[in-house]
Parts: C-alpha cells; structure tokens; sequence
C-alpha cells in the first residue's frame, strides 16, 4: 500500500489528508503513527480483565476460561470488568462536573464583582432562578446569580440523603420518579465519585450488578448535574446561542493574521480571549507587526462554545489538533483542560507556535504556562493575545494552510430549537406524529485514530437523515458534521421527504448543532420536554443515542447517563468490558428492565443505523404513531 493509499484509510477530511501527508515529508509524529507503535494492544486491556487497583497485582484472567482465573484478592472476570468500567465512569464524571463547578464559582465572582464577567442573559437567569425555586421578585440580577451559584455548588456538597437541586429542577417526573424508587438518586456529585473510587479499591464492592448500579448514580450526577448547570450557568454568562453562521475546517487558519487557536473544554478562559483579540489595542499591535489583524479559532470543545455563541470559526476536531500546528501557521495554541494531546510541544518544537497553557490543573512540559484565573481574566487574556502577537514575527516561510473549510449553522440550544417551533414542542410533535420526522437521533463524542477520523458520524448522520431521523449532536462529531457540509441548509437535499420538508418550512439543516460534550445536557433536558409534553417517559420516546467514535472516559459517562435516562445508545468502539459475559448482559439486556435503556456496539455506521431506525419503528409502534 502506498502512503497515500495509507492515508486515505485514516480520514475522510481533505485537509487532514493534505496535512497528514506533510506531515509525513517531514519526519513529523502524529497521534496515527504512535497508535501503529503501539499495536497489537493488550488483549487483556481491551476485554477489561486486567487489574491493578493493588500491588498484589497486576492481574488479568485467562479469556478462554483457563487459568488464572481470578485475580490475587479473588476477584473474578466480571468483578474486574465492573470495577474498571465504574472508573471509567467516575472519572468522566469527575472531568464534566469540575467543568461545572468552575463555572458556578465564576458566576458567583462575577455576581459580587470579584471577577469581571457580568451576566449576559437576564431572560436565561430568571428561568434558571424559576425552575430551582429561587424568589426572583424584587432582587437584582446579582443577587439572583448569586442564589442561584449557591444551588449549583451545593450540588458539589450536600452531605444528607437528599439529591440534586438541578436534577429535581430539570429532570421528568416520571423519570425522576423511576431513579427513585430504583435507589439511583446521585446525593452530589464529588460524593458519588468518591463513593465509586472507594468501592473500587482492594477489598470493596465486587459485585458486578453493584458496581455497576453505582456507575449509573454517578453518571447522573454527571448528566443532570455537572455538566447541565455548567451548560445553564455558562449561557447565563455568555448568552445562549441562537442560531449562527460559522466555518469549520483547517481552512480557517488566515496566512496573513496572527492566528490563535483556543483548545480544550473551559469557555471562562477562551472568551476573554476573543474579548481581548477583538481590542482596538490588540489589533493595532497586530498590524505594528506586520499582520493584517487577529484570527482566533476554536479547537475542541472550547471551540464548539466560541463558535455556537459568536461563530468563530473552528480548525478541528481531536485529531486534527497536532495538523494545526503542521500547518506552520498558528501562533499560539492556547489549551486549558481536557482531550489536549501531550505531544503539541514537542510538534510546535519544529515551528514557531507557542503552546501556552493556562490551568493549574493541566500543566505540559515544553509549553509556555501562563496560569489564568478569573479575577485578572482580562488582564490575562491580554498578555496570552500579546504573547501570540509578538511571536508573529517569528514564523517560517514554509507555511501550508489547506483551503477547505465548510458553512455551517449552529447554536441550536434548546430555547433557539422551541423558538424555531413557534415557542412550544407542538409542531415538532405533530411532525413526529404524522410520520414526517420518524424520531430523533443524539450523536455525541470523540474521534478516536483506531477509527477513521470522521468516517463513522458522518456515514451514521447520512443514514438517519435519509431516513427522515433528526439529528443532534454535540462536540467531534458535531464538528465532524460540519466538516462533511452537514450543518448547511445544502444538506436538506440529502434527508428524506419528510424530514426535508420540515427542515426547509423551518429553514433549518437536518443536523442540529447544540453545542460542546458538556451540552449533552441540552439533549436530557430537550428530551425531558418532549416526554413531559406526550405524557410519556423518555423511555417511550422514539429516539436513540449513538457515540461512533468515541474515545473519552467522559464519553463512558456520557453514555452511561443516557442509558440510565431511558435511551438507546450504540457505540462505535467496542468497549472494554467484553472479559465479562454478566457486563455485557447487564449493559446490552438487563440494563433496559432497569432504567429502559441499554447499549449496544455496533462498528459499521451503516448497521448502527439499521439497529437505530429498527428501535425507532418499535417505539412508535409502541406509542401508536
């Protein structure tokens, strides 16, 4: 096989082909090359049926039903599986709601003038206020953000047997009725964490059923807890999003601008870094250096924020953040926390980019640290703009931007989705009633290199539009999508009858942009609505879940809280539980007696839909439609 035949089977994308071949002229190490060094991968790995939470260990157990078959402690197969999956879950958990948390300590500093970031929508705070049962009569803004930060982070420490204030405020009641009685109501969030690391450890919990149930009450706390007020709390800041157009694509890169790329999950840093690019002083010290202005784009999730609130462009996706760099032309690729790949300094070594970190929890050897926090937000972001600024000056002749990118519209929050209906769920009921739009369909999640980069999402949304199924999506695959020209209204022509004419009397594509991963929590509670609107449980709904090409500890999670929600959900890497025949019963059968969802894996997107539209069908079978 030649290289270019080799890399036509990684990616769809054009510019990341046209970068990965670069790449590979020049002796440049990409995340493809590193997974090709280390295959084959440990099977043990890969079933889930090694151990390691002792130094007894390590332990794995014979696959074939030989010898060994438990671990040191005695733990079974199913025990280990169980046990690896819960901290998988916890520890996406841990990531989505530390987000949160961060935002709610923002929003109270803002509220009582300690950080500089006001409230950007009033109508958002008051409905937030309303539905956690905040008085809002004769208050000021302030002292409503302020009790309504409170509620948020008492969702991080409450220590009695009660739940969630934003679950008991967004979740249905049926649902919330169900986890109830199921005993799978999350106290808070830090707790349920906690509580799994603890019944993970040597000598705990070892039932599978157990281990597995407390994964579900800890996934919720991420879903209807930390990432839903991190989703709530941030359009209070910085305004919901509303419909918008943006670009997508590496072709976003501006040869002529100093180009700065915003990457990972935190918007409290990337917009202040837009504030601060869009100066009248920052843009003057950009032309004193020879450039034409400042081109900020997004990477990631952050970039998903910037470009559902303002469109700001966005370069890429997970695996294409090492190819920005390639491209000789960014200046600075500012990272915060989450999916930022520890190779960038080394990569920007052979160029002019600086990497400049900003967290105090995410510290990369190489990079420029420049510790950002939210008091001197504005200050900050000013000297990381003029960091990037000065070292304009610095880059080589040898630049290679692509051309390619795509329009897309985004910022379909939930509130931009029921205005587009005419203020209420009716219209997209009757849709789904009469047969127009036969279901809805949430793909979320990675790219993952062992997949090829944008292939399963796009292959899987192509499908289910064809078959008049609406989609949504959040984070790579939403930015996938946009790649592939699936979030234009051109992709109208590609759904079927029913769902194009409803796109085209809304004016919206088929593919609806909700936001980062963190905005799965706009699905729950559109999902919610819809439930409550039927009189039905989610459960009941004709809808499904699907992560193609997922990769994250936070996708484990994310998936988890679906399934423990009521949906359907199909993953498109096989997960590493299949060292456990009672794992993969309870996730694949048993899961659905419990909560009415489960999973399932299917790798070929093609088939994943045929599963998903046959779900559909039997669920309005179900319901009469």
């Amino acid at each position: 096989m030649s290289a270019n035949d080799k890399i036509n089977e990684l990616t769809i994308s054009q510019p990341t082909k046209e970068m990965l071949s670069i790449a590979k002229e020049k002796g440049i190490e990409t995340t493809w090359d590193r997974l090709e060094k280390q295959e084959p991968h440990c099977g043990f790995g890969q079933l889930g049926i090694c151990c390691r939470n002792c130094t007894m260990g390590p332990c794995r157990i014979d696959p074939f039903g030989g010898e060994p078959r438990k671990g040191v402690c005695g733990a079974t197969a199913d025990t280990i599986v169980a046990r690896n999956f819960a901290r998988m879950v916890a520890a996406g958990t841990a990531a989505h709601s530390d987000h949160g948390r961060g935002v709610a300590l923002t929003l109270l500093e803002g509220a009582e003038g300690k950080a500089p970031y006001p409230i950007k929508d009033k109508e958002k705070l008051k409905s937030v206020a309303t539905k956690l049962g905040i008085e809002i009569e004769g208050k000021s803004d302030e002292e409503i953000a302020k009790e309504i930060a409170k509620k948020a982070l008492e969702d991080f420490s409450r220590q009695n047997e009660d739940t969630l204030n934003f679950l008991k405020a967004y979740a249905p009641k049926k649902r919330f009725e169900l986890w109830k009685s199921l005993g799978v109501l999350p106290r808070n969030i830090d707790r349920e964490v906690v509580d799994i690391m603890h019944r993970t450890s040597i000598g705990v919990d070892n039932d599978p059923l157990s281990l597995i149930v407390q994964s579900i009450k800890t996934s919720l706390a991420d879903g209807w807890g930390g990432s839903l007020l991190a989703t709530e709390l941030q359009d209070i800041l910085f305004g919901t999003p509303q419909p918008v157009k943006g670009f997508a694509d590496l072709g976003v890169l501006d040869e002529k601008k100093v180009n700065i790329i915003v990457h990972g999950h935190e918007p409290i840093l990337s917009e202040k870094i837009v504030e601060a690019a869009e100066s009248e002083e920052m843009q003057k010290l950009a032309k004193e250096v020879g450039a034409e202005g400042i081109n900020v784009c997004g990477m990631c999730c952050t970039g998903n924020e910037l470009l559902v609130r303002h469109g700001v462009p966005v370069a890429g996706n997970f695996l294409q953040q090492e190819l920005a760099i390639i491209t000789g032309a960014v200046e600075a690729m500012v990272v915060d926390v989450q999916c930022i790949m520890p190779s960038l300094p080394d990569i920007a070594k052979c160029y002019h980019t600086k990497i400049i970190s900003t967290s105090k929890q995410a510290k990369f050897p190489g990079a420029v640290h420049i510790e950002f926090n939210e008091e001197n937000a504005d200050e900050i972001a000013k000297e990381i703009v003029k960091t990037a600024i000065e070292n304009f000056k610095n880059r080589k002749k040898s630049v290679h931007i692509p051309n390619e990118k795509k329009e897309c519209i985004v910022g379909f929050s939930v509130e931009a989705i029921l205005s587009a209906l005419g203020g209420s769920l009716d219209a997209l009921i009757d849709a789904i009633k009469s047969g127009k739009i036969k279901g809805a369909v949430g793909i979320v999640g990675c790219n993952n290199p062992k997949v090829k980069h944008n292939y399963a999402h796009v292959e899987l949304t192509k499908e289910l539009i064809k078959n008049d199924i609406l989609v949504v999506q959040t984070g790579c695959a939403a930015i996938a999508c946009a790649e592939a020209g699936l979030l234009s209204l051109d992709a109208i022509e590609l759904a079927g009858d029913g769902l194009k004419e409803v796109c085209k009397a809304l004016n919206v594509p088929p593919v609806l942009h909700l936001g980062s991963c963190v905005d799965c929590s706009r699905i729950l509670v559109l999902l919610g609505a819809l439930a409550e609107a039927l009189g039905v449980d989610i459960s009941d709904l004709p809808v499904a879940g699907a992560a193609p090409e997922w990769m994250s500890e936070k996708a484990v999670a994310i998936g988890t809280y679906f399934v423990a929600s009521g949906v359907f959900t199909v993953l498109g890497v096989v997960p590493p539980i299949l060292g456990s025949k009672e794992v993969v019963k309870i996730a694949t059968q048993d899961a659905e007696k419990l909560v009415g969802g489960k999973f399932a894996v299917e790798t070929d997107p093609v088939k994943a839909a045929k599963l998903i539209i046959k779900h559909i069908e039997e669920k309005r079978e179900k319901l009469g439609i």
